[in-house]
């Protein structure tokens, strides 16, 4: 018979990790990892278990360990956070996740992640994969158990985040080590403060009619999907081009404020762009190769201000008028003001799902060294 072999590649230097460019974001979860390049042959398991608890007054607070295989064509393979089982015991316990690797696998990351507020603690990692016989066989961990204790709230040998090739720290969340353990002297432990849940809802918004209030929060609510998207993104991401007829992150957030701008003067004052609209948005309005040379060498907040002042402008607008005007009719479309803003905010729904598509596809901006390590 033939001997299959799984070969590993640590993604990253891991006696270099710390000194890897990070940058610092503000979310309600945060997360750490190890990372894998695996090459097999065959469809094999893995088990990773970890040591975790959790104490907490925060009702929404969960931990868990996680892990997930990337695939060649960069699509997810497995994946699995715990989302449907969420840690919230305050003892130590044992926990595990169970999944397979394949001829189509490129990685496999794995580590554990926190959830709003209290003390996160987690020890003694193990990873297992099925070797040639059918067992599962441990592979060695670097700090598996953090012994090796955090620094100025890194943890050797372990990554924060779970991006592509970028270091993540959350400022809501502090990173230590604790003699709280299960193996040996030391465990890690993650605190997580000041994060104020989110509350999400459809109208009920004061001193505007029912279905205006419906429009606003859910044009809000939209809105903030991008935000939330694109508010941590490089340049590099924002000016990526996944191919020469695809449009850039940027150039897609001008045009919903642009789509937006037009909605505007046609609704609120039954007309087109006159010619200095048209100047300013009809390179974001149309896209293609204009909009491919034009929007790119910015930052974020340059898209983000200008998303930000047209939506300003459409909700103090909305506010002065009641559902009789959503009922009226633009005779120039034959559509109710109520459908031409419900088109702005599917028309957001859909480019939104055009932006996810492609920050999936955005490569490294530059590769790390991988060493090799061969398991027979």
């Amino acid at each position: 018979m033939k001997k299959i072999t799984v070969l590993i590649m640590l993604l990253m230097a891991f006696s270099n990790a710390n000194a890897q460019e990070s940058k610092t974001i503000s979310r309600d979860w945060t997360s750490f990892a190890q990372r894998l390049d695996i090459v097999s042959e065959k469809e094999k398991k893995f088990k990773v278990t970890a040591s975790v608890k959790l104490e907490t007054e925060d009702e929404q607070a969960w931990a868990g360990v996680w892990a997930r295989v990337d695939n060649k064509n960069e699509e997810n393979g497995f994946f699995d956070n715990m989302g449907d089982r969420p840690i919230k015991s305050n003892e130590w316990k044992s926990y595990s996740i169970e999944g397979v690797i394949n001829s189509s696998s490129k990685r496999l990351s794995f580590g554990g992640i926190c959830i709003m507020n209290g003390n996160f603690y987690f020890d003694n990692f193990k990873l297992f994969i099925e070797n040639d016989k059918g067992v599962l066989e441990e592979v060695a961990i670097d700090n598996a158990s953090f012994e090796n204790r955090v620094t100025n709230n890194e943890i050797p040998k372990w990554f924060q985040g779970n991006p592509k090739n970028e270091i993540i720290k959350v400022k809501e969340f502090d990173v230590t080590s604790t003699s709280d353990s299960t193996e040996g002297s030391s465990a890690l432990l993650i605190k997580g403060e000041g994060i104020v849940p989110e509350i999400n809802s459809i109208g009920n918004i004061e001193g505007v009619s029912p279905q205006i209030g419906n429009m606003i929060s859910m044009l809000e609510d939209l809105k903030n999907r991008v935000e939330r998207k694109v508010k941590d993104m490089s340049q590099y991401e924002l000016d990526h081009l996944h191919d020469g007829k695809a449009n850039r992150i940027g150039a897609l957030i001008m045009h919903l404020a642009a789509a937006e701008a037009y909605y505007q003067v046609f609704t609120f004052e039954g007309r087109g762009f006159n010619d200095e609209e048209e100047k300013k948005w009809d390179i974001a309005l149309n896209l293609g190769e204009e909009a491919r040379e034009e929007f790119k060498g910015h930052g974020v907040q340059y898209y983000l201000d200008i998303y930000n002042e047209v939506r300003l402008k459409t909700i103090d607008e909305l506010k002065k008028r009641d559902d009789k005007w959503f009922e009226e009719i633009q005779p120039s479309y034959g559509w109710s003001n109520e459908y031409c803003w419900f088109h702005v905010m599917e028309h957001q729904s859909s480019h939104l799902g055009q932006i996810l598509f492609l920050a999936k596809r955005i490569p490294p901006e530059a590769e790390l060294l991988i060493p090799t390590k061969k398991i027979d």
